[in-house]
């Protein structure tokens, strides 16, 4: 079949690439260049979504762990496994028995492909650890792993594959708008399509108004980081104090990476960090580690667009799985993250050829 898929980020290419590996013949639109938006705008992480647990995604962070050794073992020039430490202290949300409970689940969600089982550390161990952890108060930490990448390389990565398998992918190809029997309107015309995949991410319901289509609720959450000097080579997963939240301090690239913040977002809006967000960040920072992170010691920047699932009025509190709806010949993915894009991928071309026998 001749398929067309909007979008260029990493859910877009993943999907061209499970289709072209179906047998299809598959063409990208990419507005821009592609991994250029959110998907290059990631904490960075292949991870299962430990935080997850707790709201009972079960079939996600399993599916995650499982994807996150894909990556781990198919690319990696690009991807690492990362120490992370969970400290806790005497004001500390979560008690200790929650974390090993949620520990020993993502242990064992992972099974035979996990990447280093879990393990407390004491105050002295996880002070050799991270030198700079505040020590007053401190219980100890817990330390697992997850998978660390760069998210436009491994990005552009998949891209390869893509070619490889086949699918043409036009960059700076804008999709003006769709239509629900497979027809694509370009600057040049419109071209028909047997099946039409609409996964651009923050801009798929825009693009499905735009064409006059029912549209699905979509909550846009900006994510906004950081960039610091270096810390340590391990990562931290830390409590907002006062907060459920969960912020991660991570060695990326020579220097730290802090992040994400969670902020309502509209299209028409500025996709960038804010100075409220900048001290959002650097207070969870300075409330961990000596000595404090200033205004001038801010190396960088970026903040990116999450297309969540709506219905949750607490953004933390946002599923962060996926769905697929078909309006005719028209597939539009909505939500989604990062570690899962080949799983999404490959359920979309299970859909597509599915939608083939159904008529």
């Amino acid at each position: 079949m001749k398929i067309a898929v909007v979008g260029g980020g990493i859910n877009g290419l993943s999907s061209a690439w499970q289709l072209a590996l179906a047998g299809h013949q598959v063409t990208l639109f990419e507005r821009d260049a592609l991994m250029q938006a959110t998907s290059s705008a990631s904490s960075k992480l292949l991870h299962g979504g430990l935080r997850y647990l707790e709201q009972g995604e079960f079939r996600l962070v399993r599916e995650a762990l499982q994807e996150r050794r894909w990556w781990l073992k198919k690319a990696p020039q690009l991807t690492r496994r990362l120490p992370i430490l969970y400290p806790l202290y005497t004001h500390s949300r979560r008690a200790r028995w929650q974390l090993k409970i949620g520990l020993w689940l993502y242990d064992t969600f992972a099974g035979r492909k996990g990447i280093g089982r879990h393990r407390w550390l004491t105050p002295q161990q996880a002070l050799r650890c991270s030198p700079r952890l505040k020590p007053d108060g401190l219980l100890g930490a817990y330390l697992f792993f997850d998978g660390q990448m760069d998210d436009q390389k491994l990005g552009l990565w998949m891209a390869q594959q893509c070619r490889k398998a086949g699918a043409t992918l036009l960059e700076h190809t804008p999709v003006q708008q769709l239509t629900a029997d497979g027809r694509v309107l370009l600057s040049s015309g419109w071209q028909q399509f047997d099946r039409v995949v609409n996964v651009a991410g923050p801009w798929s319901q825009q693009l499905l108004q735009q064409s006059a289509l029912p549209t699905q609720p979509l909550d846009l959450v900006r994510g906004s980081h950081l960039l610091l000097p270096p810390l340590c080579r391990y990562g931290h997963m830390l409590e907002v104090p006062g907060e459920a939240r969960i912020v991660f301090v991570l060695p990326y690239q020579g220097n730290t990476l802090l992040g994400t913040t969670e902020v309502r977002q509209q299209l028409q809006q500025p996709i960038q960090c804010s100075d409220a967000e900048r001290r959002y960040l650097l207070d969870v920072y300075n409330h961990y580690f000596n000595p404090a992170a200033t205004a001038d010691s801010i190396l960088g920047d970026f903040a990116g667009v999450r297309p969540l699932l709506g219905g949750s009025s607490n953004a933390s509190k946002a599923s962060r799985e996926y769905q697929l709806n078909w309006q005719g010949r028209l597939l539009t993915v909505s939500g989604g993250k990062w570690t899962t894009a080949r799983a999404l991928g490959k359920n979309v071309a299970v859909q597509v050829t599915q939608s083939v026998s159904k008529g």
